[in-house]
């Protein structure tokens, strides 16, 4: 019986071919290699708070650690940070495209979702289903923090860039609620009607 080698890793056994397969450590090797270059290219730009970002208004301020961009659209983190006695500058909203999660580092805010006040001090974590409608104060006599972890990464510093804007405009007077209604639903979220005067 004559066999001859064949490029391809075919060989000839009397006029009948077939294909050898290459050896179970080729396979390792090869895909070892693949698995190293891709691993790679996934770390090859580790850093830490890479979108590193902070937008402030009147105290309130925002510092975007991580956007959707760095995560592969997976989740954007920002460190939230209200000055003792503030509310929320802008209408209540809801999210229909993403979860809101919040975990208290200091002082405590409070959260109001579909009309339910919770606080939220250090330690302590709260989810924001899509579709609830929300808002958040600080009424304490201490300044708050939260991590806030937007999943997927549907929300990123473009959204809080153009609501400063519309508070820088208003120069200490009423921001044009018109038009941050148009900015919060471009990104998004969906104002809540206000709320019925008594």
């Amino acid at each position: 019986m004559t066999r001859v080698p064949m490029l391809g890793g075919f060989i000839a056994d009397r006029g009948v071919s077939r294909f050898r397969a290459p050896s179970h450590a080729h396979y390792n090797r090869t895909n070892m290699r693949s698995r190293e270059i891709y691993m790679a290219s996934l770390t090859s730009d580790l850093r830490i708070n890479p979108a590193d970002e902070t937008i402030s208004f009147a105290g309130l301020s925002v510092r975007f650690l991580l956007t959707g961009e760095q995560s592969n659209g997976s989740m954007a983190m920002f460190e939230l940070t209200v000055p003792a006695g503030q509310r929320l500058p802008a209408p209540a909203h809801s999210h229909d495209h993403y979860e809101e999660s919040i975990y208290g580092l200091e002082g405590a805010m409070t959260w109001t979702v579909n009309g339910k006040p919770v606080d939220v001090g250090p330690g302590q974590a709260l989810t924001i289903p899509r579709g609830a409608v929300h808002r958040f104060d600080n009424n304490g006599s201490h300044d708050a923090k939260s991590l806030c972890v937007i999943t997927p990464a549907a929300l990123g510093p473009e959204y809080f860039r153009e609501m400063l804007a519309v508070f820088v405009a208003a120069a200490g007077g009423p921001p044009d609620r018109a038009k941050m209604g148009e900015i919060m639903r471009r990104h998004g979220l969906t104002p809540a009607p206000p709320p019925p005067t008594a």
